[in-house]
């Protein structure tokens, strides 16, 4: 029987050196120590053994079942400790690298925070918001509006012109004006609407120029509208968008779809009218045009000049969105260059 232990421990010392991974750590343990390991086999022998060898016997057999788990228990710390090393090497992380995301979250666009800005000033004096098509007939972008044939805007170095079957003309809207003739066709005053969208010209790009580009414009018909119902509705307009301190004028100009016609000015919002760089020592900048609507266009648009009057406004979006955020380039505002718009 002494022998037969002596063998058991052997076997263990000589194959727990071997062993590289727990797995086969668990393997030797069943093997020796389990319900038909070799050890408790050894133990089951003690019913052979006369009353007076198996007290020594079974001292014996528990100092090697002792032995034999000491082993195995330092063996398993020692293949844990080398496990834990090849995973740190392996699964190296820097605590003070920046962490990523599966994903950027965007920011909405400079061009789209000006036009829902806009949008609310107009929504909360009570305007609604009327859409178009881009490609419009003719006669809706420019006769409807009062432009006479020999107009320069209806030259094809100014307009898109699109190649259509049907005998109607098509052209790429140069302005948003359209939406308020097909209005004034589809309903009956009182009309207070604003119609923002992109249009189209044939301009060279450049730091102030673009062949697209976007409007907002207005409009209001009722009876009993002057030029002073425009001039306090824009008025409050400038105040709402640029601070109660700023200051408007007025300056007579030409639109064949108004009359009387208006440039309306705002102080400079960066030198409070004192004169700058940005307002070109003038202390104003021009921000829209605007004007009585022209009887002629009511007329053609079904409604009666004698009963109603009304005014219209339009104004270049990415030119407010230049004066608000002091971009200097509209370029900057299409070439999607994510360090720029990482700023709004």
């Amino acid at each position: 029987m002494k022998d037969v232990l002596e063998k058991i421990k052997a076997e263990a010392l000589s194959v727990a050196e071997d062993l590289k991974d727990l797995k086969g750590l668990d393997e030797l343990r069943v093997k020796l120590l389990g319900k038909k390991g070799s050890l408790t086999a050894a133990l089951k022998s003690l019913g052979g053994l006369s009353a007076e060898e198996r007290p020594a016997m079974g001292q014996m057999i528990n100092e090697v079942r002792a032995e034999i788990e000491t082993l195995l228990s330092k063996k398993q710390e020692e293949l844990g400790s080398l496990a834990m090393n090849l995973a740190l090497k392996s699964e190296k992380l820097d605590v003070t690298m920046p962490g990523t995301r599966p994903y950027e979250l965007g920011k909405k666009h400079p061009m789209t925070l000006v036009t829902d800005e806009l949008k609310d000033i107009f929504i909360g004096l009570g305007y609604e918001v009327a859409e178009g098509p881009e490609i419009e007939e003719e006669y809706y972008s420019f006769d409807a509006l009062n432009t006479p044939k020999h107009h320069p805007a209806r030259d094809e170095q100014d307009t898109f012109y699109v190649e259509a079957a049907s005998p109607c003309c098509f052209v790429l809207r140069t302005q948003t004006s359209p939406v308020q003739v097909r209005t004034m066709e589809s309903r009956k005053p009182p009309i207070k609407i604003i119609a923002p969208g992109r249009v189209f010209r044939k301009d060279e790009v450049d730091a102030t120029h673009s062949p697209v580009f976007h409007q907002l414009e207005g409009l209001v018909v009722d009876k009993g509208i002057t030029m002073g119902d425009l001039k306090g509705a824009l008025s409050l307009f400038a105040k709402e968008l640029f601070g109660g301190s700023v200051k408007t004028r007025f300056r007579p100009h030409y639109f064949p779809f108004t009359e009387p016609s208006a440039e309306m000015d705002v102080s400079c919002f960066a030198c409070e009218g004192r004169g700058c760089r940005i307002c070109k020592g003038s202390g104003w900048i021009e921000l829209l045009g605007c004007g009585m609507v022209h009887p002629k266009v009511l007329s053609m648009s079904g409604i009666d000049p004698q009963i109603y009057t009304g005014f219209a406004f339009g104004m270049g979006l990415e030119r407010v969105a230049m004066q608000r955020y002091n971009i200097t380039d509209m370029r900057l505002l299409y070439e999607n260059d994510v360090r720029f718009l990482k700023q709004f």
